[in-house]
């Protein structure tokens, strides 16, 4: 059986070639893209908005705001294994992952609309309180929704370039989503007559997390509907082994972590999106104070950084195609990290142009642009090689497992607004940010402060950044590996067919 398996796995490639892998179509590939909207206004909304909500509007402290954010992931580490083993193991004539998807979109859309419509004159316990609870909330209906989704992605197609190009899908509607939030600063928060920025007026927030709310249900169902009629064809695998209980979802999780490609794959884009955390929590405090841009000039640069995403995402399949998956993730954040340092750096040291000069503006716009292109070749990569990964842990263990895998993306991507935000509000704390809506220019925070603001948002989420690229470097799949691996899977799920249907013919012969 050894030598058969070795065999198998030396002549992997030609096997690969001569057994066709089935394709999706385009409309199943942007109707799985489009669910992805969901979870790009989710987080955007969150790391860009909740922390400066709640401190510069309703004038929390940063350190509870951060605290509140972190204890919701918290309950993520719970709640994503949870959804993951759930759905690999669900029973249904809907199959595993479509009756998750279906269920989750109305509770989402309610709870974060009321994240962001605390009532009037609650103190700040009360204040935390609330945030915490609605966060929690919030943050459990998308991983009932999001943790299926992205593992029917991996399920859509086995082939190693397509998963890219499905990973592609979803990415580019997920900066759709991102866009529209983006977009959304000068719609729903316009400066006042008298030059405050709307960001600061809180009864511009209500109308905000309507339409979010809406657009999210909405595009919710419609991945849902347009990915119905794949039921048929993906895994059914899974079965429970024991019956539910935490200690096995912890147990599967724990299995899932001996891996070592995942554990480094894991580690890496936690810490990835800690970084973007970090920096997406802050940049409504670094744009409007430490930059003093206004209204229309923060919109542009906000939403070019995820142009630059959206159109360096097709350009992925055909990095992986000259240099691989690795290269790509490892090139995509280096580049990230060091253009994050980069402006902010050469303002503390005097050679960046003025807050009034007509240089500034194009030259962010254009770093923020470069940076999002760069970033692209990361986030398209990892969540192909996560595919890549379940396929390898199949062939070590038997089982098929992508939502205990991809509940381990859902809760990095989590850390987004969680340990990024508890790190941005303790760094706020750290420095004396000082906090409310009388606090509206940067004539209103004293110059040491905003230097140190500068020094957070640049070189101190810098090192997340290069911290991520060393963790990627320990991975080591690539395509002549997974092709391997793909050629043992079929001669192990034709050994496996076999005997079940052996043992079926027995029983029927008894």
């Amino acid at each position: 059986m050894v030598g058969a398996r070795l065999h198998v796995l030396e002549e992997g490639p030609k096997l690969a070639e001569t057994d066709p892998i089935r394709s999706v179509g385009f409309t199943t590939k942007v109707t799985f893209g489009i669910g992805q909207v969901a979870e790009g206004i989710k987080n955007t909304a969150f790391a860009l908005f909740l922390l400066f909500f709640y401190v510069q509007v309703h004038g929390l402290s940063p350190s509870l705001a951060g605290t509140a954010l972190f204890i919701a992931l918290c309950f993520d580490a719970v709640s994503d294994p949870i959804a993951g083993y759930l759905s690999d193991t669900w029973r249904s004539r809907w199959g595993r992952r479509h009756p998750f998807m279906y269920a989750s979109a109305i509770p989402l859309a309610v709870a974060f609309y009321f994240t962001f419509v605390p009532p009037e004159g609650l103190s700040q316990m009360e204040l935390f309180t609330w945030l915490t609870i609605f966060t929690i909330l919030t943050r459990a209906a998308m991983t009932l929704y999001h943790v299926p989704h992205i593992a029917l992605g991996a399920e859509l197609s086995e082939d190693y370039e397509e998963r890219t190009t499905i990973v592609g899908y979803r990415t580019a509607f997920g900066i759709v989503g991102s866009l529209l939030v983006y977009g959304s600063v000068t719609l729903f928060f316009p400066e006042s007559e008298d030059g405050v920025p709307g960001q600061l007026d809180n009864l511009n927030y209500p109308s905000f997390a309507t339409v979010c709310a809406i657009v999210m249900w909405v595009t919710i169902w419609i991945s849902a509907i347009g990915t119905h009629k794949e039921i048929k064809h993906l895994p059914q695998h899974g079965a429970p082994q024991e019956p539910f209980a935490l200690r096995v979802v912890f147990k599967e999780s724990w299995l899932a972590l001996q891996n070592s490609n995942f554990r480094a794959l894991f580690l890496a884009v936690l810490v990835s999106f800690v970084m973007a955390g970090v920096t997406v929590s802050l940049n409504l405090f670094i744009f409007t104070f430490f930059w003093e841009l206004d209204a229309s000039a923060l919109q542009i640069v906000l939403i070019v950084y995820p142009v630059g995403i959206l159109l360096g995402t097709p350009l992925t399949r055909y990095f992986h195609r000259i240099f691989d998956k690795k290269p790509a993730v490892v090139w995509g954040t280096a580049w990230w990290a060091a253009l994050q340092f980069l402006p902010v750096t050469l303002r503390l040291l005097g050679f960046f142009p003025d807050n009034d000069s007509l240089l500034l503006l194009p030259i962010l716009v254009g770093v923020a642009f470069v940076q999002g292109m760069g970033v692209s070749q990361g986030i398209v990569s990892f969540g192909s090689m996560v595919a890549d990964i379940v396929d390898e842990h199949e062939l070590q263990t038997g089982r098929r497992q992508e939502g205990i895998f991809f509940a381990a993306v859902s809760f990095a991507a989590k850390a987004t607004a969680g340990f990024g935000g508890l790190v941005a509000g303790f760094g706020l704390e750290l420095i004396n940010w000082p906090t409310g809506p009388e606090i509206r220019t940067a004539l209103d925070v004293p110059p040491e402060t905003l230097i140190n603001l500068g020094l957070l948002y640049g070189p101190g989420v810098a090192i997340f950044g290069f911290t991520a690229v060393w963790l990627y470097t320990r991975y080591g799949l690539n395509r002549e590996k997974h092709a391997a691996i793909l050629s043992a899977l079929k001669v192990k799920r034709a050994e496996r067919n076999r005997a079940q249907k052996t043992g079926e013919h027995g029983e029927a012969q008894v």
